[in-house]
């Protein structure tokens, strides 16, 4: 086969993966970037980026990239550890003054991977509008956090949280006398020339920006028998946005991306390998997270590093296959982390079945949801190596449920029971998607069922108590 030819079938499976994914997730606007070999082998827009005008999405659109904005910033600071300026395991109160005293010995590397264990900023802000009501300040913000009690024990859990990525940037600002977003602008905006990526919120007026869109069914008071497409508005207060402050095409994205991975942006091999290297709990485990990103599948073969952000928008790096794939959309709520595996595999094949999440989604959009036991069943037998995991099939689940794909995620709810049956969690997730489904009888089982594997799930318990009230 030609090269002319085999890019043209991979451009057309490309664009039928993105067409069937905006018809089911019903996403307005798409924009993605292939890079492969250290170039940009693909760049393309699809639908609309303003509903309300009907402007087309084109590859000069400017997408909020929300928490993808983290890999810059684990870049930052990867950037300052090279210049010998940071130490990731020196404790922050190293960088920074008038801490509590239980966050003085928390490690720059345990903000990197979200182990500190720090009370989360993003608690303090409106959950409609993202804003901060009446603490506008950073001073009030802070002064808020300080007085709140840590929510583990440092080193001992993971959990996402904004106010890890807050203190880099006070970290990042203090060592190099700058704001962050100067740091930023100088170290890696100019230096790969990205023209369109820009800190920013729904307050500013960026051009070429695509307005963010979410689906709601709850309207003043109100919950509708139908969800809605609605304008989605979100303020990033300007000292929290190396959190979730930026917004980009997907063809900056790949820049940045090959700029990072043939040294503009780091110097030094070892540097881009220590970052993507994961982190360790106190016990020595390994982290979810490597350093400032989310994403991370150690795999034997084709692994991945990537990030996600506000569930609308993914990037992720195959950095032993020399590719990356970027998705950008405006709907908040697409997920497309579910659907990059897949576009990459257009390019080299064998990722699909690497990923077994996206193996298995592959084949039951031929074969149907309801076989999804028997399907996984047979894979075993021929592959020891196929491995789903419960979170990963429970997460994906809840997103089919979001979208209305009641009938999907009912199987991947069963399927998640079938293979984790010690899980108090798999039954109550299942009981939840079978009593909107309407089998009452069989979700009253699950909570039962889960239950009695923890007797601490106050919510089994009150879902069963409401069930057996409304049947006397």
């Amino acid at each position: 086969m030609s090269w002319s030819v085999f890019a043209q079938n991979v451009n057309s499976a490309v664009d039928e993966i993105i067409h069937r994914e905006m018809k089911t997730r019903r996403i307005p606007g798409v924009q993605i970037a292939v890079v492969q070999n250290g170039k940009i082998v693909s760049s393309k827009s699809y639908g609309l980026s303003n509903i309300q005008d009907q402007v087309a999405v084109t590859n000069q659109t400017i997408f909020p990239i929300n928490s993808n904005t983290k890999v810059f910033t684990g870049v930052a600071i990867m950037q300052l550890v090279e210049q010998g300026k940071v130490d990731l395991k020196a404790p922050i109160d190293t960088y920074l003054q008038n801490l509590p005293v239980e966050w003085q010995k928390i490690t720059v590397d345990q903000l990197l991977t979200h182990i500190s264990g720090l009370p989360d900023m993003l608690k303090l802000f409106d959950p409609v509008t993202g804003n901060i009501g009446q603490s506008r300040t950073e001073d009030a913000v802070f002064e808020k956090l300080k007085a709140a009690p840590l929510e583990f024990k440092t080193g001992e859990r993971f959990s996402y949280n904004q106010t890890n990525y807050y203190l880099l940037g006070k970290i990042i600002e203090k060592i190099t006398h700058q704001p962050f977003a100067d740091f930023f602008k100088e170290k890696q905006f100019d230096v790969v020339g990205l023209k369109h990526t820009v800190f920013g919120d729904s307050r500013d007026v960026i051009p070429h920006y695509a307005p963010s869109y979410r689906y709601r069914s709850f309207f003043d008071g109100k919950k509708s028998s139908r969800d809605k497409l609605v304008n989605d508005y979100y303020e990033f207060p300007d000292f929290s946005r190396t959190s979730a402050g930026l917004n980009s095409t997907a063809e900056d994205l790949g820049n940045w991306i090959i700029a990072l991975q043939n040294g503009k942006l780091l110097q030094k091999q070892s540097t881009l390998d220590l970052m993507w290297t994961q982190g360790k709990f106190n016990n020595g485990t390994a982290t979810e997270w490597v350093r400032g990103w989310g994403i991370a599948k150690f795999r034997k073969k084709h692994k991945a590093i990537g990030m996600s952000g506000g569930n609308r928008s993914v990037l992720l790096v195959y950095p032993d296959d020399h590719l990356a794939v970027v998705i950008l959309t405006n709907l908040g709520g697409s997920a497309p982390e579910d659907f990059v595996e897949e576009i990459a595999g257009c390019y080299i094949p064998d990722i699909i079945k690497a990923d077994p999440l996206t193996y298995l989604r592959k084949n039951l959009q031929k074969i149907g949801f309801e076989n999804a036991i028997d399907f996984v069943n047979k894979e075993k037998k021929k592959n020891p190596d196929f491995s789903l995991q419960e979170s990963e099939l429970n997460n994906w689940a809840y997103r089919m449920l979001a979208v209305g794909q009641n009938k999907e995620a009912l199987n991947i709810f069963k399927l998640n029971v079938y293979l984790f049956p010690d899980s108090w969690n798999v039954y109550d997730s299942y009981g939840e998607i079978l009593l909107k489904t309407g089998d009452k009888n069989k979700a009253i089982e699950m909570y039962q069922k889960s239950v009695e594997l923890n007797p601490d799930n106050d919510n089994g318990k009150k879902v069963l108590k409401e069930l057996q009230n409304s049947k006397n």
